[in-house]
């Protein structure tokens, strides 16, 4: 009862941080700073990141690379902001760092839909198949995208720290 209540919290903490981190992607492309939007976001994705951890696995996982590397880009993102203030190059740091976090969020959510969706996972059910990789291979390619279209459309605002 207790691993199903984490898990629900754990679920719903990612789903808080993708939506969040979308809003503030659509903020970073029309010049705007959301801070409050931006504060969900980011400590929504760190908690997702961290609670991860405490799920009662044994051996080692590949959820646990992706969590720390989530976990080193959101540090790298919440000192860009909080610390550096977004100052010169700093800007354009929290803009890639807070992108490669909310990608590493959606990465996951399309693999726990292939895991948990049927209809997926006939398609793929060992997430090896074309239909997993296509898919995973877009995401990415837009997220590259749109973090480079992010970053250059954002250089130019006048921000605040949130």
């Amino acid at each position: 009862m207790i691993l199903t209540a984490f898990t629900l919290v754990h679920v719903v903490l990612s789903l808080i941080g993708i939506a969040t981190g979308l809003i503030v992607m659509a903020g970073f492309l029309a010049e705007k700073q959301l801070n409050g939007w931006t504060s969900w976001f980011l400590w929504t994705t760190l908690l997702t990141s961290v609670t991860g951890y405490f799920f009662p696995f044994h051996g080692f996982k590949p959820s646990y690379v992706v969590g720390a590397i989530s976990l080193v880009f959101l540090a790298l993102a919440l000192f860009a902001l909080y610390k550096r203030h977004l100052v010169g190059g700093w800007r354009a740091a929290y803009v890639i760092s807070a992108m490669i976090a909310l990608y590493l969020n959606v990465f996951v959510l399309v693999a726990q839909l292939f895991m948990k969706v049927p209809a997926l996972k006939a398609l793929a059910p060992t997430q090896s198949e074309p239909p997993f990789k296509l898919t995973q291979l877009t995401v990415l390619l837009l997220f590259f995208i749109l973090t480079i279209v992010s970053t250059v459309r954002f250089r130019s605002t006048a921000v605040r720290p949130a």
